[in-house]
């Protein structure tokens, strides 16, 4: 078993009230279907240090998105508190939900989302336009991060002429052209064959080792888990097993 194997199969240590950047204290989630109520959430506490890079599965419905949409402030949770970096979440406005997803999270999701008719630097660049900086200072910014996903001599070309590893690379460096404090990654390598997969994965661990970057990551596949430092698992609404990697039966369902 390699060493990020072998950590990744650790129990999480769990982090202490004052040194958690993500905490969840007694969160829920309910949908309102109709008249009926649907739960996806129940009682969820967690807490996440500053630097963490943690994958969370789980079989489909069992809340790891909706999780991960607390966490980064697309939704809001039916009860309880959600604080992220010292900000609690739960009471903000949408405006203030919204400013503060621009300056601290990144974003990356499985089908890339890439605006068809811009170049991969324009694509990078969309989320600093409403950004109050000069036009020097953008293109600094989007440069650097191209050529840290290593794509700096793709920059002009438009989605439909690279590869889906390489769209990908362009939403990484979208998601990291802010300089986030969090990225928030939805199945990421879902879309990807292997080798474009573990090119992605070995980006992501080195946004969080090398950059301290903090990163949480849904993901059905056992292999793209195993990056993370810390798997965590979630069925109907609850975290079980907290912190424990897959079995290794689980693994090959």
């Amino acid at each position: 078993m390699s060493e990020t194997q072998t950590e990744a199969a650790r129990p999480a240590k769990a982090a202490t009230v004052e040194s958690a950047f993500i905490q969840l204290r007694d969160v829920s989630k309910i949908y309102q279907r109709g008249s009926q109520q649907v739960p996806v959430l129940e009682h969820v506490d967690l807490q996440i240090p500053r630097g963490a890079f943690e994958a969370i599965m789980g079989p489909s419905g069992s809340g790891k998105t909706t999780l991960l949409n607390l966490i980064s402030g697309i939704d809001r949770s039916t009860a309880g508190r959600v604080e992220v970096g010292g900000m609690d979440l739960t009471g903000r406005s949408e405006d203030a939900l919204a400013d503060w997803r621009a300056q601290h999270v990144g974003f990356i999701f499985q089908f890339y989302n890439l605006v068809q008719v811009l170049t991969a630097y324009q694509n990078v660049e969309l989320p600093l336009l409403l950004a109050r900086l000069s036009g020097p200072e953008r293109r600094k910014r989007v440069e650097t991060a191209l050529e840290l996903v290593g794509l700096g001599d793709r920059r002009e070309h438009f989605p439909r002429q690279l590869s889906g590893g390489q769209e990908q690379r362009v939403g990484i460096a979208r998601a990291i052209v802010t300089d986030p404090t969090l990225i928030v990654a939805d199945e990421p390598t879902g879309d990807l064959d292997r080798e474009s997969a573990d090119h992605i994965l070995g980006l992501l661990k080195r946004l969080n080792e090398e950059l301290g970057k903090t990163i949480l990551m849904v993901t059905h596949d056992p292999a793209a888990a195993r990056t993370a430092r810390i798997i965590r698992r979630i069925d109907k609404g609850k975290l079980v097993a907290d912190g424990a990697a897959p079995a290794a039966t689980e693994a090959r369902a």
